[in-house]
């Protein structure tokens, strides 16, 4: 009998909290009266997580566990769960407990309602300034460069229907954002509200460098305003150029020659070039990924899949 709910987790070096994450979660889908499994996949921790792991799947027989040969990242770990779970509506999870599995059955009944892509918006955040800061920004950034309509980006409690998830299978990128990726395949989105907790065990995964690759990858990934953003300012530029050639042709011939001025035409110069360094880093961003691209190395490596295929 093939499940009707996937819950789908991500672990890496999470073994202060997975005892919890099932001692909270079970529970819930029980009570939900609908066959359902539990995929997780093992990031590459370096922990006991994966150890813990196993020995849910001796435990519970909906669990199944994707043992990947690596750290190849959070997104990745979603994709290879996706690859084998059979639920009509997937749901995604992150195994630190700041989004209470307990909101899980407000998501799957707002994709009974009809949406194949469900969102969610976490209220009263416990997390740092920092994070609240720098995922103020991802949001705004990537809803004015994409244009999509998404609230909350960081968020990984999402929900979607069989439809999307098998059309994110067919997508082969090398690096991609999911829940922006799903968007793209979204007919009928939503979003709705959940709790949100204060991480208990652990730290989170993603650091500043992480936080600011995420932004790239979302800009350049769905979009390529900046490469037309650059363009636009490219023209502009060289009209101010022009005029300031002209503008100092007359002043020459006004004024005569003169070399007050050098250090001032030294900072204009700076800034072009600056200008010029940061349109090249944007260029060579989307010729990194495309060089990604062409070279089809795998995404991830599997070792492992752990789990029978009995379902309740």
């Amino acid at each position: 009998m093939n499940p009707y709910i996937s819950i789908v987790i991500p672990v890496y070096n999470e073994e202060g909290n997975l005892a919890n994450l099932f001692d909270r979660l079970y529970p819930v889908m029980q009570a939900m009266g609908k066959p359902f499994e539990i995929i997780l996949t093992d990031d590459g921790s370096r922990d006991r997580s994966l150890e813990i792991l196993k020995g849910m799947v001796t435990k519970y027989p909906e669990v199944r566990v994707v043992e990947f040969n690596g750290n190849f990242g959070q997104h990745m770990a979603i994709m290879a769960a996706f690859e084998v779970s059979r639920g009509e509506i997937v749901v995604t999870l992150d195994a630190d407990l700041q989004n209470p599995p307990e909101e899980i059955p407000k998501l799957v009944a707002e994709v009974e309602k009809g949406h194949d892509v469900v969102g969610s918006i976490r209220q009263k955040r416990q997390d740092t300034f920092f994070r609240k800061t720098a995922s103020l920004m991802v949001n705004i950034v990537t809803r004015k460069m994409t244009g999509m309509k998404m609230s909350d980006y960081g968020c990984m409690l999402r929900a979607y229907h069989r439809n999307v998830v098998n059309n994110i299978n067919r997508c082969q990128e090398a690096s991609t954002f999911i829940p922006a990726l799903a968007q793209t395949f979204a007919a009928s989105p939503s979003e709705v509200e959940v709790a949100h907790a204060e991480r208990l065990e652990g730290e989170s995964k993603y650091s500043l460098y992480k936080l600011v690759r995420l932004n790239f990858d979302l800009m350049t990934g769905f979009s390529v305003v900046p490469l037309q953003l650059f363009a636009l300012l490219g023209i502009l530029t060289s009209l101010f150029s022009v005029a300031f050639a002209l503008f100092l042709l007359v002043r020459r011939f006004i004024v005569g020659a003169e070399v007050e001025g050098v250090f001032t035409l030294f900072a204009i110069l700076f800034f072009f070039i600056g200008i010029t360094i940061f349109g090249i880093g944007i260029v060579g961003e989307y010729v990194g990924r495309i060089y990604q691209e062409v070279r089809r190395r795998p995404r991830y490596v599997v070792r492992k899949v752990h789990g029978g295929d009995d379902v309740r």
